[in-house]
């Protein structure tokens, strides 16, 4: 998913999509870890998507703290 589509996201979908990419990369980690992933680029999408989603998130708290002195 793109950074452009994620910032589109309000706050309670962008925190619903950083919880399913989360049980993502863990289940793709826990297959690979048991050796049923056949396809173990997955798991590098998957943590990058999950970064871009956490990076969105930290964005919006970061305005957040500048008006509070922080």
């Amino acid at each position: 998913m793109k950074a452009r589509q994620i910032r589109d996201m309000d706050e309670s979908e962008l925190l619903e999509h950083v919880a399913t990419l989360r049980k993502e990369v863990f289940g793709l980690r826990f297959s690979n870890a048991t050796g049923e992933l056949d396809d173990t680029s997955g798991i590098g999408r998957a943590r990058r998507d999950l970064a871009r989603a956490l990076t969105v998130a930290r964005e919006r708290t970061l305005p957040q703290r500048r008006r509070q002195g922080n």
